[in-house]
C-alpha cells in the first residue's frame, strides 16, 4: 500500500514536470527570451521620422535612427533637398568638452530645434545651445528648468500683477483686494472698485480692452482646498521621513465663486455679471474682449458636466445674454471634446458638439446665437481641427470612422468648406495618419502606419493631397529578424450585437497554434480617450515581453471609452465599473473560437491608475471569467481620486452610484488571485485608495498580495512592479513556480 501511495502521490508531480517541460512556458528560458526581445529590438525601426517640426520658408526638420544611429536631417522644399542638420560627431564632442561627460554621437537627443541662418539652435537636457556647423563653435544660450509644477496646484487669484494696457500708458493690478490703475506718465494711481475683502475679492487676472479704456476681471469668492497628505517613509536627502501637502479637490468639494465683472475707467461705471444665471458653477473660463471693445464673453461649465455655455456681457449696460448653450442627458466631454474658433470678422463661431449623437463642427452666429449650418455630419467623428482658412472659408480637421471596412479609430485628413460643402479626403491610404501642417499650411507631413504596417512619411500638397515626395519608408527588417511580430487586428461584435470592437492579440515569438496560452488583457478604460495603439509601436507597454513568458496578450477598446459614437462612448456614464467589460469578454470569446490556443479558462488582467481601478473591478464584478489580476495605482473608489477626471464621467451631486461603482465597497466580492501595487507618494491617485482597498479585504478575509514602494510616485511599479507582475501571472496562470531573480542575473 506505501509503494502504490507513493506512486499515486508522484503521478501528478511527474505529469507536471513533463507538462512543463513540454510547453516551456513561464521557464527561465522564457524570462530570458523577454529580457533579450527588449534589449534585440530597441531601436531597431528605421527610417522612421520623429520629432517632425516645420520652420519658416517651409523649411522641416526631423530625426531618425539609422544603421550608423541617431541622425537629425533638414528638408527644404524650395530647394527640393533633404540634408543632414548636423554633423552628429561633431556636436558630440563640443557638448562632450563643455559637459564634462560623455556624449555619444550615435545617441545624441536635441529637441526644441530653432533654424538661425547658419546656426542651429536647440535643446539638449536642460541647456539651450547654439551650433555653427561650419565653424564647429557651440555656445550656451540659457538654461531652461524642468516643469516641475504640480498639476493640481491652484493659480494665486491675489497673484502679484501688474497688466500693462495695450497702447502702454496705463496698469492695472490689485491691491488691498481691490482694482487700482496706475497712470504710466503722471504715476498717478486710481482705486476703481471699494467691495474687495477677504473671503470675496477681485482676481489679478485682469483683461484690457483693446480700447485700453475698459477692465473685465473675475470677482473671486475662495473656497476651501482639501489637502493631500503624503509621507515620503525613505527619502534620498535624510534619514527621516518627509510630510509633503498638495492642492487636491475630490468629487462633492466646494469650490469657488466668480463673477463676471466690467469696469470702464471713462465713465466710472461698473456691471457684475448676474450668478443666477450661472449659480452651479465648475468653473468660469476664457474671459475675453470682442474686438470692437462693446461686449466680454466667457465659458460656464456647470457642475455635473451637462451644461457648457458661452455668455456674453454689454460693456454699455451691463446685460448679458447667452451665445451658445450646450446641453446633454449624460455628460459634456468638455476635458476632451471641446473647440471653439472665433471669427470676429465674420461675427461667427465654429463650435464641436455630439448634440447629433457624433462629434461634428457646427457654425454659429455670434450675433444671434443660431446655428448658420452643421459644417461636418455622419456617423463618424471629428478628432481635431488643424487649420481654419478665413479667407478661403475652409477647414482643415482630422477625422476618423468615415473609411467603411477600415478600422474606425485611423484618423484622416480632410478638407471642408464653413457652408458644409465639399468635403475632401486628403488622404487615402488603409492606416493611421499622422499629420504635421507647415507654417504657411500649403504642405503637410504625413506619416500613416499601423500596428502590423511599417510607417511611410511622405510631404503632401494641402490644397491637393498629392504627394510632393516621399521623406522616408520605415525599415522595420532589423525588428523582424530579433524575433518581433506584429500585433493581429481584430474587431468583433459587442453587447448590442452591431458595434464593432477592436482590439489586438499579441503571441509569443515561438508561439506554437498546438499549445494552450493562458490570455491575459491590459486594460485601460478611461473614458477620456480611446487607448488601444493605431500608429506602429513594437513592444508598446512590454506587452511584447510578457507574451514572451508563455502568455497570449490582448488589448481592447470596449464601450464607454472615447473616439466613437455619443452612444458608445455614454455607456461610461454614471458607471465605471462597466469598464466595457460586456465587450472585452464577448471580444474574447469570439476570438478563441478560431484560436483554439486561447486558453479563455485562464484570463489575467492588468493595469494602472484608471486601468488599476478596472482590473481589480474585474475580479469583483465579472469572476465567472477574470481570475488572476494585478492592478497599480488605482483608483479603486471615485471619491477618492480628483474632481475633475471623476465628475467629468460620474457626474454630481455624490450620489449612491459613486458607491455602487466602488472597488472598497465591493471588496467582500472578491474571488481569483489579486496583486495591488502603489506608489506611496503618489500625488495623481491618492494612495489612500489603495490602503482602503486593502483595509476592506483584510476585513474581509480575502487572500491577496499587496506592495507598497516608498519613494514612489505614480507609476506600474517601475522594473521590480514588473518583475512582480509578470511573476504573478507565471505563478497564478502557468501554475510554474518562476525563475530565482538570481538566475535572471538580477542582484
Amino acid at each position: 500500500m506505501k509503494i502504490k501511495s507513493s506512486i499515486i502521490l508522484l503521478l501528478p508531480t511527474l505529469f507536471f514536470l513533463f507538462s512543463s517541460i513540454c510547453f516551456g512556458q513561464g521557464q527561465l528560458e522564457d524570462y530570458q527570451r523577454a529580457a533579450k526581445l527588449k534589449e534585440n529590438i530597441k531601436d531597431k525601426v528605421l527610417y522612421s521620422p520623429t520629432q517632425i517640426q516645420w520652420h519658416k520658408e517651409n523649411r522641416l526638420t526631423y530625426a531618425i535612427q539609422t544603421e550608423e544611429g541617431r541622425k537629425y536631417y533638414v528638408y527644404d522644399i524650395s530647394e527640393e533637398e533633404k540634408q543632414a542638420l548636423f554633423q552628429s560627431a561633431s556636436l558630440a564632442k563640443a557638448l562632450e568638452e563643455k559637459l564634462k561627460k560623455e556624449i555619444k554621437a550615435e545617441n545624441l537627443q536635441v529637441s526644441e530645434i530653432v533654424l538661425k541662418d547658419k546656426k542651429v539652435e536647440f535643446r539638449h537636457e536642460n541647456v539651450v545651445w547654439s551650433w555653427d556647423g561650419f565653424a564647429e563653435e557651440l555656445e550656451k544660450i540659457r538654461d531652461v528648468g524642468g516643469n516641475n509644477r504640480y498639476w493640481g496646484t491652484r493659480d494665486n487669484e491675489l497673484g502679484e500683477r501688474k497688466i500693462p494696457s495695450p497702447d502702454k500708458t496705463k496698469e492695472a493690478f490689485i491691491r488691498d483686494y481691490n482694482v487700482f490703475v496706475k497712470d504710466l506718465a503722471t504715476g498717478k494711481i486710481s482705486q476703481l472698485s471699494t467691495d474687495g475683502m477677504p473671503g470675496e475679492y477681485y482676481s489679478s487676472n485682469i483683461q484690457w480692452a483693446p480700447d485700453s479704456k475698459k477692465l473685465a476681471l473675475f470677482k473671486f469668492r475662495p473656497s476651501e482646498v482639501r489637502k493631500l497628505t503624503l509621507i515620503a517613509s525613505a527619502p534620498d536627502d535624510q534619514f527621516q521621513p518627509k510630510l509633503f501637502e498638495r492642492d487636491y479637490l475630490k468629487p462633492g468639494d466646494a469650490l469657488p465663486i466668480r463673477t463676471p465683472v466690467i469696469i470702464d475707467l471713462d465713465t466710472e461705471k461698473s456691471w457684475q455679471a448676474d450668478l443666477a444665471l450661472m449659480n452651479k458653477q465648475y468653473s468660469l473660463s476664457r474671459l475675453s474682449w470682442n474686438k470692437d471693445n462693446t461686449a466680454i464673453s466667457w465659458e460656464y461649465n456647470e457642475r455635473g458636466h451637462q451644461r457648457y455655455t458661452i455668455f456674453e456681457m454689454s460693456a454699455k449696460d451691463g446685460k448679458v445674454r447667452t451665445v451658445i448653450d450646450e446641453t446633454s442627458p449624460t455628460f459634456i466631454d468638455y476635458s476632451g471634446k471641446h473647440y471653439r474658433k472665433d471669427l470676429e470678422d465674420k461675427n461667427q463661431i465654429i463650435w464641436a458638439s455630439e448634440r447629433d449623437g457624433w462629434r461634428h463642427l457646427y457654425l454659429f452666429d455670434s450675433k444671434t446665437g443660431n446655428i448658420v449650418n452643421q459644417i461636418t455630419k455622419g456617423e463618424w467623428v471629428v478628432r481635431d481641427v488643424m487649420h481654419v482658412d478665413e479667407e478661403k472659408n475652409l477647414v482643415y480637421f482630422t477625422a476618423s470612422g468615415k473609411n467603411k471596412g477600415e478600422d474606425p479609430y485611423h484618423t484622416h485628413l480632410y478638407r471642408i468648406g464653413l457652408d458644409g460643402k465639399k468635403l475632401e479626403a486628403l488622404t487615402a491610404e488603409n492606416a493611421n495618419h499622422e499629420i504635421t501642417l507647415s507654417e504657411d499650411k500649403k504642405y503637410f507631413v504625413d506619416k500613416y502606419s499601423r500596428q502590423d504596417l511599417a510607417p511611410v512619411t511622405l510631404l503632401k500638397d494641402s490644397n491637393t493631397g498629392k504627394t510632393v515626395t516621399k521623406l522616408e519608408q520605415a525599415d522595420i527588417g532589423q525588428l523582424e529578424k530579433a524575433g518581433w511580430k506584429a500585433p493581429e487586428i481584430f474587431s468583433a461584435k459587442g453587447r448590442d450585437g452591431q458595434t464593432d470592437i477592436w482590439g489586438l492579440i499579441i503571441k509569443p515569438s515561438n508561439f506554437d497554434p498546438a499549445k494552450k496560452y493562458p490570455v491575459i488583457e491590459y486594460i485601460y478604460a478611461g473614458p477620456h480617450s480611446s487607448h488601444v495603439p493605431k500608429s506602429f509601436n513594437p513592444n508598446y507597454y512590454g506587452l511584447n515581453e510578457l507574451a514572451e513568458l508563455g502568455f497570449v496578450i490582448v488589448q481592447i477598446d470596449g464601450m464607454g471609452t472615447s473616439n466613437r459614437s455619443k452612444s458608445f462612448h455614454d455607456v461610461a456614464w454614471k458607471n465605471l465599473k462597466d469598464a466595457g467589460f460586456p465587450d472585452r469578454i464577448l471580444w474574447m470569446q469570439a476570438a478563441q473560437k478560431n484560436r483554439p490556443y486561447m486558453d479563455l479558462d485562464k484570463v489575467g488582467i492588468f493595469g494602472t491608475s484608471a486601468g488599476g481601478q478596472n482590473s481589480t473591478g474585474a475580479l469583483l464584478f465579472h469572476p465567472e471569467f477574470y481570475k488572476v489580476g494585478v492592478s497599480s495605482c488605482g483608483c479603486h473608489d471615485n471619491r477618492m481620486d480628483k474632481i475633475w477626471w471623476n465628475e467629468q464621467w460620474m457626474g454630481y451631486p455624490i450620489a449612491s452610484h459613486y458607491e455602487e461603482c466602488s472597488n472598497v465597497t465591493n471588496a467582500k466580492n472578491l474571488e481569483g488571485k489579486l496583486l495591488l501595487l502603489v506608489g506611496e507618494i503618489d500625488d495623481n491617485v491618492d494612495p489612500a485608495s489603495t490602503y482602503q482597498l486593502v483595509d476592506q479585504l483584510v476585513k474581509h478575509n480575502k487572500e491577496f498580495e499587496f506592495m507598497m514602494f516608498p519613494g514612489m510616485g505614480h507609476s506600474s511599479g517601475g522594473e521590480y512592479g514588473e518583475r512582480l507582475r509578470r511573476d504573478f501571472f507565471v505563478k497564478n496562470l502557468l501554475n510554474v513556480s518562476p525563475p530565482e531573480w538570481k538566475d535572471l542575473g538580477i542582484k
